[in-house]
C-alpha cells in the first residue's frame, strides 16, 4: 500500500477541523472497515493484531477523521473520535495510522496558543518544531533522581505568600465551586509569579474566556513568556484530554532545559470528566459518582509530572479543582487532594462577603510551609492564624449579638483588627502584583495595634 502524499495546503486550515493532522499521517500496513456508528465510540473490524490501545486511525468518508483506539474487544476495535463523526457510514475504510502521542516544543512557542496536537490556535502562522520529540503520555521522572524543592516562590498573591506558601516545584490545589473565583486566580498568580516559563492548560473552559485570558489576563507582556494550551467545552472529551498531557510536556520540554516553569492547569476536574467519557465510551463501569476506576489511576500519573526534575529545572503546578455542589469529599477532589503537596481551599461565603480572592486561609495547607518561613515570619504566621481562628470559632456568636465586648480580651483584639487583616487579604484581579512585603505588612497590623 503506498502512503499518501501530504498536501502542503492543509496546514493552514482551521486547527479545529484537525482534517490536517488526519491526512498528513502516513498509512501503515493494516486497514479495516467500519461496523458500528455511534457519536461518542465506533467500532471497527479487520484491525485487530494490528492495533494497540492508544493507536490512532483514520476514518474516511466524505471527510477524513480521526480516532483513538480505546477498547479491543475480540476481532473489533472500538475507536473514540477526535471530531463529530459526520458524513461516515457504516463499512467506511478505517487506515491503522500509527501514533502520534508526541510533541516537538520549541521556545518560539513562547507567546503563541495551541491545541493539543501542537498546532497554532492564534492564526499566527505555523510553529516551529523542536529538535526533541516528547512524549505527551511520558512517565514521571524516577522518584530517587528528583531533585529537592527549591526556595519561596513568590505569587503576588498576599493570602497565599502568607499563609499558603509555595516553593519551586511544589504542586498546589485550588479547591472551589463554580463561580467562587478559581479562574481569576490564576490569572493573578501568572502575573505576579517569577517564573521563567508559564505554561497554561485551558481544558473545558468556555471559548469566550480563551480571549479574554489571553488578551486581559496575561496581555502582550504575560504572554511573551507563556505557552497556552486550549481545548475548549464543546469539543470531544479526547482533545481536552490530549491538551492537558500536551500542557504537560510542554512544560516538562522546558523544565528538562534548566526553566523555572509554572505550570496553571485549569482544570483537573474537566480532566478527569473526560477521561471519564473516553472510558465509558471503552466499556468500562463506573465506580464513584459516574467515574471508572481509568479515571483514578490516571490522575497521579498526571499529576506526578510536575514537580521537581533531575536537573536545574521545575514545574511549581497550580492545579483547579471544580468542587461538585461544594463537596469538597466529593472522589477527584479527595483523590487530588491526596497527591498534591497542599491545597488552597476558596469559600463561598467569603466570596459573598465581598473579599477576594475568597481564600480559607485556615482550611488551606501547604505541606512545605515549615520550610518557608523564617523563624520572625513563623511568629507572625502563628499569631495571625490563632487571631483568625478565634474569630471562626465565635463568629455565630458575634453576629448574633450574643458576644459582649470585654469578656474575652482574646476575641475582643481579634475583633478590632480584622477589619486590617481583611484589607490586606483582599486583592481585586485587576489589580498590579503586589510589591509589598506581606510579612511586614501582616506584623505591622498586629504589633503596630499591640504597642498603641
Amino acid at each position: 500500500m503506498q502512503p499518501k502524499v501530504a498536501n502542503p495546503a492543509l496546514a493552514a486550515e482551521d486547527a479545529r477541523t484537525y482534517k490536517a493532522v488526519a491526512e498528513e499521517m502516513p498509512e501503515t500496513y493494516a486497514e479495516g472497515r467500519l461496523l458500528r456508528l455511534g457519536r461518542h465510540v465506533l467500532t471497527a473490524g479487520g484491525l485487530a493484531g494490528f492495533v494497540g490501545l492508544g493507536d490512532l486511525c483514520r476514518i474516511e468518508g466524505d471527510d477524513v477523521l480521526l480516532a483513538e483506539v480505546v477498547a479491543l474487544d475480540g476481532t473489533r476495535v472500538r475507536l473514540a473520535p477526535y471530531g463529530e463523526p459526520r458524513g461516515l457510514a457504516v463499512g467506511a475504510r478505517v487506515v491503522h495510522a500509527g501514533s502520534i502521542a508526541r510533541l516537538r516544543p520549541h521556545p518560539s512557542w513562547l507567546g503563541r496558543v495551541v491545541d493539543g496536537f501542537g498546532r497554532p490556535r492564534d492564526g499566527g502562522g505555523p510553529l516551529i518544531p523542536g529538535p526533541k520529540t516528547r512524549e505527551v503520555m511520558a512517565d514521571p521522572p524516577p522518584a530517587h533522581r528528583r531533585r529537592p524543592l527549591g526556595p519561596r516562590l513568590r505569587t503576588g498573591v498576599r493570602a497565599l505568600d502568607l499563609f499558603v506558601p509555595c516553593r519551586r516545584g511544589q504542586r498546589l490545589g485550588i479547591f472551589a465551586g463554580s463561580g467562587v473565583g478559581k479562574s481569576s486566580l490564576l490569572s493573578m498568580i501568572a502575573r505576579g509569579s517569577e517564573a521563567d516559563v508559564v505554561v497554561v492548560a485551558l481544558v473545558g473552559e468556555r471559548g469566550r474566556e480563551l480571549g479574554e485570558f489571553v488578551r486581559d489576563t496575561l496581555g502582550p507582556e504575560g504572554l511573551a513568556r507563556s505557552v497556552v494550551v486550549a481545548a475548549t467545552s464543546d469539543e470531544p472529551a479526547l482533545l481536552r484530554r490530549r491538551a492537558a498531557l500536551a500542557a504537560t510536556a510542554i512544560a516538562e520540554a522546558f523544565r528538562d532545559q534548566g526553566a523555572a516553569v509554572l505550570l496553571l492547569f485549569d482544570s483537573v476536574t474537566r480532566f478527569a470528566q473526560a477521561g471519564r467519557e473516553v472510558a465509558l465510551a471503552a466499556g468500562e463501569l463506573p465506580v464513584a459518582r459516574g467515574y471508572p476506576p481509568s479515571v483514578f489511576a490516571e490522575l497521579p500519573r498526571l499529576l506526578e509530572r510536575s514537580g521537581p526534575g533531575e536537573g536545574e529545572g521545575s514545574i511549581t503546578a497550580f492545579y483547579t479543582v471544580l468542587v461538585d455542589g461544594d463537596d469538597f469529599n466529593e472522589p477527584v477532589a479527595d483523590a487530588v487532594r491526596g497527591i498534591l503537596d497542599g491545597h488552597v481551599v476558596l469559600d463561598r461565603r467569603i466570596a459573598e462577603s465581598g473579599r477576594y480572592p475568597a481564600i480559607d486561609v485556615l482550611r488551606s495547607l501547604s505541606r512545605t510551609a515549615p520550610g518557608c518561613y523564617t523563624p520572625e515570619e513563623y511568629a507572625v504566621i502563628r499569631e495571625a492564624r490563632a487571631l483568625l481562628a478565634r474569630l471562626a470559632e465565635m463568629a455565630e456568636l458575634v453576629e448574633l449579638g450574643a458576644y459582649r465586648p470585654g469578656s474575652n480580651p482574646e476575641l475582643d483584639r481579634a475583633l478590632r483588627l480584622r477589619p486590617a487583616l481583611e484589607r490586606l487579604l483582599a486583592q481585586n484581579v485587576q489589580e498590579a502584583p503586589s510589591t509589598i512585603d506581606p510579612f511586614a505588612a501582616l506584623a505591622a497590623i498586629l504589633h503596630g495595634e499591640a504597642g498603641s
